[in-house]
Order: C-alpha cells, then structure tokens, then sequence
C-alpha cells in the first residue's frame, strides 16, 4: 500500500507523530507484554509470534530489550507488504543482533490463507488493523461523483483476519491493536497526524475512516462493527481492551 521510502520513514518519525500515537504504542506493548506472559504460562514454553504489517520492527525491538519477556519469545516472524518495511525491519533485527528469532518477510495478508506455518500469537499493532481498505478505492478522486464509501462490510479486513485467525494454534490469540475507536474527537486526531506528516485530507467527518491523497487509509471502528468483521470466532471469544480514557484506541483480543 505505502511502499514510498519516504513516506515509510515519515511513518515512523517521531518528530512527526502526534503524542497520541506515541502514546498508543507505549500502551498497547504493555498489554502486548501480558498477553505473551499468559501464553508463555499456558504453553509452558516459549512461544512463536507471527506479526502482520511488522513496519521498522519496532515491536520486536522493544521487546528484545526486556530479557524476562524476550525469553519467552521462540519464533517472531513479520511480513510487511511494503519493500521499505521490510528492510528496515532487517536492518534493525541484524543491528540488535536478534536474527537468531526475526525475520521480515515480503508478503501481502490478504494472502495469509497461503502462509505455511502455525503460531501461538498472531498480533497486528499500532493501527495497522485500520489499514486494510476494499478494493479499488480511489485516492485521487474519492467523492468527486459524490457517492460515499460505506463500510458496513470491509472483505479484505475480514479476509487478512480469518486468515489471521486460522494461523493460530489451538489456545492461541490474535491481537488488533491499537485500533481507532469511531467518534468524532478520533477522527480530528487522525486528520491532525496525517496533516502533520504533510499530508493531504480527501475524507471529511462522514466517513467511518480518514484517508489522504497521498494513498494512506485509517479506519476507526465500533465495537459492534468489528463483532460483525469478526464473526468467523465465536462471540465470547472477542474482547475489548481500552488504551487510554478518552475513547480514542483499543485493543482487541481474540483467543481461538
């Protein structure tokens, strides 16, 4: 989707990211951190990671630093479907000297139906889960005929995630999050963090997501929204995770 060396780098600036999403980073690996833990103690041995949009390997980087969670890692591999991505991810993991359990691949999750391995934690961060938008939409000329994009289905998010969810082992968990929460007060923060990127708004406060000319996309969501994406993994299965107190992100955690 972004696969522009220079606005991948921008992405993970922090000069140009709003406190709000650094803050959501902090708080969803503190989450990211007890979920591991919990696996760990249930399998009773380290367990294997798979990361969906594996972006600069931030994840995995801050991980490693904690030696009592990064001992309970076996296996971390992402996939990114931006080329950038990918070698940042590689360069970071060879610089930490963490290749003996990273890796970074070159691969599309809408494809994960095809990807040959199992693992006990599936997990897509930072807003990631947001990202996946239907086909053909188009950046340059969205609502110029005036018809607006309705999100009361997304396929390729509810196709990236049943195959996210069907990687798992059994007793495994997949995890979303950060994830944009629908209101109007998120809507003006996202439109605020794109802007500061130097980017361009095409969305405006009707639109269920935000999106710039420039090909980003960021969904926010309901709880009954994502219950109906969703719907592959039973009902009692999902829950909802608060981030912060102002109803901005939320993580959401599935068990298989």
């Amino acid at each position: 989707m972004y696969d522009n060396d220079n606005t991948v780098k921008a992405s993970f600036d922090l000069s140009y990211i709003t406190e709000y999403l650094q803050q959501a980073q902090w708080a969803e690996l503190i989450e990211l951190k007890k979920v591991i833990t919990r696996l760990y103690k249930q399998k009773q041995a380290p367990i294997r990671i798979f990361d969906i949009g594996i972006g600069n390997a931030r994840v995995p980087k801050h991980l490693s630093l904690i030696h009592e969670i990064w001992e309970m890692v076996e296996v971390y591999d992402g996939i990114d479907n931006a080329e950038a991505c990918v070698t940042l991810s590689t360069a970071a993991a060879k610089e930490l000297q963490i290749t003996d359990k990273v890796t970074a691949t070159l691969f599309d999750a809408i494809k994960l139906n095809e990807w040959p391995q199992k693992y006990d934690l599936v997990l897509c961060t930072w807003f990631t889960p947001g990202n996946f938008y239907p086909d053909g939409f188009d950046f340059k000329h969205y609502m110029k005929d005036g018809k607006r994009l309705s999100l009361e289905q997304n396929p390729n998010f509810v196709k990236v995630f049943k195959g996210a969810y069907q990687l798992l082992n059994d007793g495994g968990e997949l995890v979303l999050g950060a994830t944009y929460i629908h209101n109007d007060a998120t809507r003006i923060k996202q439109e605020e963090a794109y802007t500061k990127m130097g980017m361009h708004i095409i969305t405006d406060k009707q639109d269920s997501f935000t999106a710039t000319k420039e090909g980003f996309w960021s969904q926010r969501f309901t709880n009954e929204q994502l219950m109906r994406y969703l719907s592959f993994a039973p009902g009692q299965n999902i829950h909802f995770i608060p981030l912060d107190t102002y109803e901005y992100a939320q993580q959401v955690l599935i068990k298989k």
